[in-house]
């Protein structure tokens, strides 16, 4: 019986294990013929999407741009050189007049009387030298005496000479010529010697005077253009006259003047200008000033094409702005720029390109 029941459990045994042996075999031989199914393979995401155009640089002249007024060549306050009342004004405001012009008329008052007791004085002191140079001459008086006479005369020669040029200096005279700009003394008024009377200003030409910061000051020269700018698109060239030799100890920077023609006078003195000063040729690209950007570490730049189409962030310098753009440097020669989708693009990313047409400038 013990016998039999170890050959029954060793039966089962083998059965279980048979069992198992042929399912395995069916699923492999389900596995094993088929192929494995293929994997869709997923699109390459589509490239960003920007306008470009092909830049060339151009020779720009880089400025000097500066803040100045513009003074008179010549701005004279006449003043009286004698005393008196005014009695007249024959020049008009604003009229140019040549030098030596009359601007007004002191009052004589006793001048006349002062000269003729000159001019008689004069005589008389003549009369007696000639009669003391005779008597001296046949030796009926000393030398001394003579002397004396010759003195007397010399004084009162002075004295005339003395109120001639006071009578003279009642006509007060326009020292230069120029456009009488103001009157300070009218009929009526009494004036002593230093009192102001007119003031002649001379605008031809005129002098721009501006303020170099110490760092540009290497780049201004005497005899070199200017370009100085009054506002509502006028403007007149220039020449620099004068560089001050000495910088202003309080703002560090040198008084520049720029002679400026003009002979119509239409040009007033005392505004402020704007002073342009070219100072070199420098290759430079015209863009928008909305291409410009800042990359992380705050440099000022534009969005550029490299090889690939790749986008790269390229540091400039702005050189100067006019009414269609902004002239930069600090780029190669022939660059295309990124116009249009730069802001949403990022450096070394690929990109297609689209001409510059395809939409405005961002």
């Amino acid at each position: 019986m013990r016998v039999l029941s170890l050959l029954q459990r060793h039966l089962s045994t083998l059965a279980i294990a048979g069992v198992a042996l042929l399912l395995v075999a069916w699923i492999a031989s389900g596995v094993v013929g088929r192929e494995p199914p293929e994997v869709e393979a997923r699109p390459d995401p589509p490239l960003p999407t920007v306008a470009a155009r092909v830049s060339e640089a151009e020779p720009v002249e880089r400025l000097v741009t500066l803040q100045g007024e513009v003074l008179p060549q010549q701005q004279v306050m006449v003043r009286a050189e004698t005393e008196g009342r005014v009695v007249e004004t024959p020049a008009s405001l604003g009229e140019f007049l040549d030098a030596d012009t009359v601007l007004a008329r002191i009052g004589m008052d006793d001048r006349q009387a002062r000269l003729r007791r000159a001019e008689a004085a004069v005589s008389g002191r003549e009369s007696d030298f000639r009669a003391a140079d005779e008597l001296a001459g046949e030796g009926f008086q000393a030398q001394l005496q003579v002397e004396s006479a010759r003195a007397e005369l010399e004084a009162a020669r002075a004295e005339l000479e003395s109120i001639r040029l006071d009578i003279e200096r009642t006509r007060v005279k326009a020292p230069i010529a120029g456009v009488l700009n103001d009157r300070a003394a009218e009929v009526g008024d009494y004036v002593s010697i230093g009192t102001a009377v007119a003031e002649i200003v001379e605008n031809d030409p005129l002098k721009a005077v501006v303020r170099v910061p110490q760092h540009r000051i290497r780049d201004i020269h005497r005899g070199q253009a200017a370009r100085v700018e009054f506002g509502n698109d006028l403007a007149r060239e220039g020449t620099i006259r004068h560089v001050s030799a000495r910088a202003d100890t309080g703002t560090r920077t040198f008084r520049v003047e720029i002679e400026v023609p003009n002979p119509g006078r239409e040009m007033p003195s005392g505004i402020s200008v704007q002073v342009r000063i070219p100072v070199e040729d420098v290759m430079a690209h015209r863009i928008s000033p909305a291409l410009t950007t800042l990359d992380p570490d705050g440099r000022l730049g534009i969005m550029i094409l490299e090889e690939e189409d790749r986008v790269a962030f390229h540091p400039i310098e702005p050189m100067r702005a006019d009414p269609e753009g902004l002239w930069i440097t600090g780029l190669p020669e022939t660059v295309r720029i990124v116009t249009v989708g730069q802001g949403f693009v990022q450096e070394g990313e690929r990109v297609r390109v689209l001409p510059e047409a395809a939409g405005p400038e961002q």
